[in-house]
């Protein structure tokens, strides 16, 4: 059953508001903590003003996108699942951030620990998907109307999804208002199409963390008055995956979030490249800083890079709903 559209604009709206007027004392506060964004010295050199500018701000709409999901989309097993993923990697980021930040260690959380929290919120999620809610461990095709039974795959693929959409949106938060601009049209287009599938709860979550991530954008447009750190870029990552999986639209989300597929093979061609010959093929990765290496300002490349999300997010809209 389809919930009223106007359920959905309420999520919207109560999310950005809620995000727009908690930044109005949260950034400051965050100022004065001294959570301040340490600028890589090997980064553009036009990042170094940016040193000092207040982080962790995924504080400011993670919290929001849970409260506005759970008093408008109801206490859903899906609704919990996806927000088992949000806060899950909300925190883990918040770890990460507040050891680089707060205690000044520049690795911050150690690898393997990180690794090992998101397998096991991987799990949960495709654990809850298969057995609690009963979606199966079959993965639908794009644009063949086939579905492939994986079985016993199905965890590892769910695992390898959530890492892959996590370190996409990580990569993606290169500029200011960069990975939030981009993520409100990726969650608008998955709450279209869980309404679209009758999932009325998925749509409302959708629907806050793009409302949320509008009101965010209120303080980190350029120039970014608090960056979302590790703690929102992961907590983003993970309502991604979250809405691929419980939307039953896996590799859907490679169309869909076609951007953070992008940003993130830049990284690893960039990488693979440089080992096997030394030289790089961008002047910088992930690629929204070669374009700006390049001569774009940093407004030209994230508008750009926002108008290149929605038109992925309208493809994917196009094959599931309209098509």
């Amino acid at each position: 059953m389809r919930p009223p559209e106007v359920v959905l604009f309420w999520a919207f709206a109560a999310a950005l508001s809620g995000v727009a007027v908690l930044g109005v004392p949260g950034v400051p506060l965050l100022a004065r903590l001294r959570f301040g964004q340490t600028v890589r010295s090997d980064g553009p050199s036009t990042h170094l003003a940016k040193s000092g500018t207040p982080t962790m701000g995924g504080l400011l709409f993670v919290p929001v996108i849970a409260a506005v999901s759970l008093v408008l989309g109801g206490w859903s097993p899906y609704v919990w699942l996806a927000l088992v993923l949000t806060l899950g990697h909300g925190l883990l980021g918040l770890a990460d951030d507040f050891l680089k930040v707060a205690l000044r260690r520049p690795l911050g959380l150690r690898a393997r620990y990180k690794l090992a929290a998101q397998i096991a919120l991987a799990l949960v999620l495709g654990w809850g998907a298969r057995s609690l809610l009963g979606l199966g461990s079959a993965v639908d095709i794009p644009f063949t109307g086939l579905s492939v039974e994986l079985g016993a795959f199905y965890l590892p693929f769910v695992i390898l999804l959530v890492l892959g959409a996590t370190n996409g949106v990580n990569f993606t938060d290169g500029l200011d208002g960069l990975a939030s601009g981009a993520m409100l049209a990726t969650a608008a287009a998955y709450g279209l199409i869980a309404w679209s599938r009758g999932l009325p709860a998925m749509a409302v979550f959708a629907f806050a963390v793009a409302g949320a991530c509008l009101g965010f954008l209120v303080h980190n447009h350029h120039p970014a008055r608090v960056i979302m750190g590790d703690t929102g870029s992961l907590a983003l990552g993970g309502a991604l995956a979250a809405m691929a999986v419980l939307t039953r639209t896996e590799l859907w989300l490679v169309l869909i979030g076609g951007l953070y597929v992008i940003e993130t093979l830049s990284v690893i061609v960039q990488v693979a490249h440089f080992r096997l010959t030394g030289r790089r093929i961008l002047r910088m990765a992930p690629l929204h800083h070669h374009y700006e290496v390049s001569g774009w300002s940093e407004a030209r490349v994230t508008f750009t890079f926002w108008l290149v999300s929605l038109a992925f997010a309208a493809a994917g809209l196009w094959g599931l709903v309209v098509r």
